[in-house]
């Protein structure tokens, strides 16, 4: 059989795109999975271990924070708290800290689109709803609009994932830790930072991101507005 030079071409093109597909893989795939990877293992072997050696803070909390973190206290302690869909639940580490001693979970609130309705939760705590958007607008960049939702996390170990929803033009994300607690620190694509009460805006609809080990009382939110 013969070959015309068509072929040639579209040969050299398949080669190309191959290599530049193994480039990436080599130079950028490969060393934020193997960052995963890490991550996932120190998670395994901080539930493993049943306790960890980090210190805990001291019980402080500044005063932007404090109504919010009693509410959820108090939501916590009530034995109110919400159930966790099935999808988010897929991404929870089961027993997200102190050894699996206690349960992660999640939930939202806000409005997801105008004249859609709302998660349960508004009607069941409005009071945690005010003070939720109420933090935001007090603990927000400079510039940043009002969010529409915000997802509250409690004693959850996330694994790598990118919010539901990727590529569609949600807003991009603040996140903030709250509680007394040691590590925790939020892994945007290999890059970990400290949230505790260090509000950080990310796109996590578009960037993998997780959570490392930690030890204590975790909560989190998410602030973000859907497309």
């Amino acid at each position: 059989a013969e070959f015309g030079p068509g072929l040639a071409v579209e040969c050299r093109r398949g080669q190309g795109a191959s290599a530049s597909w193994l480039r990436d893989l080599e130079t950028r795939q490969a060393p934020e999975i193997r960052a995963e990877l890490q991550d996932l293992a120190e998670t395994d072997a901080a539930m493993a271990a049943g306790r960890s050696e980090r210190q805990l803070p001291p019980e402080s909390c500044p005063s932007a924070y404090s109504k919010v973190l009693g509410l959820l206290r108090d939501l916590e302690s009530s034995g109110r708290w919400p159930g966790t869909s099935a999808s988010r639940s897929r991404l929870i580490i089961r027993g997200g800290a102190e050894g699996g001693t206690r349960e992660g979970g999640s939930f939202s609130l806000g409005q997801v689109k105008p004249g859609m309705k709302g998660p349960r939760a508004n009607e069941a705590f409005p009071e945690l709803v005010q003070a939720v958007f109420e933090l935001e607008r007090a603990i927000g960049p400079p510039g940043r609009e009002p969010s529409g939702m915000a997802t509250i996390n409690r004693h959850a170990a996330f694994t790598p994932h990118t919010d539901a929803g990727a590529g569609k033009g949600q807003s991009t994300s603040l996140i903030v830790g709250l509680g007394t607690y040691s590590g925790g620190q939020l892994v945007v694509e290999g890059q970990a930072s400290d949230i505790r009460h260090r509000p950080l805006e990310f796109d996590g609809w578009r960037r993998r991101h997780w959570t490392r080990p930690f030890e204590g009382e975790r909560f989190s939110i998410v602030w973000f507005t859907p497309a």
